[in-house]
């Protein structure tokens, strides 16, 4: 009505309102407060240290990690984290849909497989490392000693190790993603609704039309959350990696290595920007969840 007032009331805040809220702050600043101390001492000037005060502000640090950090090849040790966390993200959807897909039927021993396949969450991760670090090398020595029964002295003297980053290594981390996929692809499946598939069945669509133009869409959003958990976790994984790569190394066993011998701003230039790549692949993967969250949604109206 027309020269009416609107009055919005508000419920005054109980008395436990604040004293939860300084808590919750208390908890934000040190979860991202030792990040952003990170960020901010990156950016000093030549003169710059490890702890405040801050000693002029300048890129001089990103300079010097570009130019390299002594004998460690940072781009190499970036490229090769980079490299496997892409293809953990792959593996880990894939076979994350697909178990997804199977378990949707009741399996004769689905739930043997279920539990053995989360079982590496519980398990510490150095000993996980330790395990599949151990099972290579005893490959290593079954190899070994069949191509000298065989008497292929060329092809042994050539042989170095199973080890590396796209066989024990791969293996490794896929045991810290792949729980992660696989629970997050039950719970999908544990609420789709049949009945999508089962109207694309009646208008005609084959099993592969009805997944590729109806469950791939309304999954859509879910699949690029399982990418984002597989890329970041093995881009930081290190204790995992550790015992199970052979004689090269990722970028975070690097940085770990780095620690005790670097002790200029440098190594906070090098935090910062892994961790702009994992702040990167976030907003790509939160961004696209939308895009295909908004598409369905579109898609259903029509």
């Amino acid at each position: 009505m027309s020269g009416t007032r609107a009055y919005h009331l508000r419920d005054p805040r109980p008395a436990g309102f604040w004293p939860l809220a300084l808590v919750f702050g208390l908890f934000l600043l040190f979860l991202y407060g030792p990040m952003i101390t990170i960020f901010v001492l990156s950016f000093q000037g030549p003169e710059g240290g490890l702890t405040f005060p801050l000693r002029g502000v300048s890129l001089h640090w990103f300079h010097k990690l570009a130019e390299g950090l002594g004998t460690v090849d940072i781009g190499a040790a970036f490229r090769r984290s980079l490299m496997l966390g892409t293809v953990v993200m792959a593996f880990t959807i894939v076979l994350s849909v697909l178990a997804g897909l199977a378990f949707r039927k009741r399996l004769r021993g689905g739930d043997a497989l279920f539990y053995i396949a989360v079982a590496s969450l519980i398990m510490p991760s150095i000993i996980v490392s330790l395990g599949i670090g151990l099972q290579f090398r005893l490959l290593d020595t079954g190899v070994k000693e069949l191509l000298g029964a065989l008497g292929a002295e060329d092809l042994l003297e050539g042989y170095g190790t199973a080890l590396g980053l796209m066989s024990s290594a791969l293996g490794a981390h896929l045991t810290w993603t792949l729980p992660f996929g696989l629970l997050i692809m039950f719970a999908v499946f544990n609420r789709f609704n049949p009945a999508f598939e089962e109207a694309a069945r009646d208008l005609g669509a084959t099993p592969w039309q009805g997944f590729a133009h109806v469950v791939l869409p309304l999954i859509g959003p879910s699949i690029v959350g399982i990418g984002m958990f597989g890329f970041t976790l093995s881009w930081d994984e290190i204790a995992r990696t550790s015992q199970a790569i052979g004689d090269v190394n990722t970028l975070p066993l690097e940085l770990q290595g780095l620690t005790s011998t670097v002790t200029t701003p440098a190594i906070y230039a090098l935090g910062t920007v892994t961790t702009i790549v994992s702040l990167l692949v976030m907003a790509a993967a939160l961004g696209a969840a939308a895009w295909l969250g908004r598409r369905a949604r579109s898609r259903g109206k029509a």
